[in-house]
């Protein structure tokens, strides 16, 4: 098997993003796991017996103005350039290169999570997570995963709620 449950000395690991939710009073379950290299949302979630339409993934853009913004829509959806500018009054939007991600962020790919960033960047979730109970979202580093109420999320990243997403 490509994934396995990490041993319970493992889940001791705690990230910022973890903190801050316990800061902030939030309830979440976290799912540890080791794998041998980065992999897709879709895979993992797979991996992890997890739905996949309630498993999330964050994606940094950068605005015309130059400001950044993460983006977080289901594993298996792809951005709408368009609709995340106009999410958040850009005229136009593009991902950053991985390269950049954790100059930005100071996250890597596969960890990189809108809760406890360097810098609180404007945050925009896509209204299909309100169809959940629970979305999973990376828990701020490879080999951790969080499990929380996707409002509990909008209340720690102040996430707006919108379309962001192709049909």
């Amino acid at each position: 098997m490509f994934f396995k449950m990490a041993k319970d000395k493992e889940k001791d690991v705690k990230t910022n993003a973890m903190r801050i939710l316990e800061n902030l009073q939030i309830p979440f379950e976290v799912i540890t796991y080791t794998c041998d290299e980065f992999t897709d949302g879709v895979t993992l979630a797979q991996e992890l017996g997890q739905p996949v339409e309630s498993t999330f993934k964050t994606l940094i853009g950068q605005g015309k103005s130059g400001g950044y913004f993460a983006f977080v829509i289901p594993v298996a959806a792809e951005l709408d350039l368009k609709a995340a500018a106009r999410a958040v009054g850009e005229k136009a939007v593009e991902l950053i290169a991985v390269k950049d991600l954790n100059k930005v962020t100071g996250y890597i790919r596969g960890g990189c999570t809108a809760i406890g960033m360097k810098k609180d960047y404007p945050t925009v979730i896509d209204e299909t997570c309100i169809l959940f109970d629970k979305i999973m979202v990376s828990g701020g580093r490879l080999g951790s995963q969080i499990k929380l109420n996707p409002e509990d999320y909008i209340r720690a990243t102040g996430a707006k709620c919108l379309p962001i997403i192709f049909e």
